[in-house]
């Protein structure tokens, strides 16, 4: 699968706006053997507590500059060594935090990028985005 925005994202960009600048958006590593991207998943209840591995990251310094979204790039800390399934996380997902999981955004899955699959190990891992942007319109 290809990076993508999650449909219902692009639904409310499209209907009241949304503002990425202004909220919090986080990224947290994510185990494809634990969950399936789907168009219709709209906010982090859709993904179950165990495909998400880690601390999730806030996204830092965000910008919209020419339709295109960028941020500082990202460090989970301390990812612990995962067994089974989550042997390595194959993923990143991003999302608008609200402080509640029922509520929290799903805005895009990544599972296109330089150095994934990852296998954590207890250290950190940083995500370096790619220059051209985390995802552009």
């Amino acid at each position: 699968m290809a990076n993508k925005l999650y449909p219902k994202f692009k639904q409310a960009l499209l209907g009241a706006g949304v503002n990425l600048l202004g909220g919090t958006v986080k990224a947290v590593l994510v185990d494809s053997g634990a969950y399936t991207y789907a168009d219709a998943h709209q906010f982090l209840t859709s993904v179950p507590s165990a495909a998400r591995v880690g601390t999730p990251a806030t996204l830092a310094n965000k910008t919209v500059v020419d339709g295109v979204f960028d941020a500082d790039d990202s460090m989970f800390s301390s990812v612990p060594t995962q067994t089974g399934t989550a042997a390595a996380e194959e993923a990143i997902l991003i999302y608008r935090d609200s402080g509640t999981e029922a509520t929290s955004e799903l805005v895009a899955y990544v599972d296109t990028a330089t150095g994934l699959p990852v296998t954590p190990n207890g250290g950190n891992i940083v995500v370096a985005w790619n220059a051209a942007g985390i995802f552009a319109l």
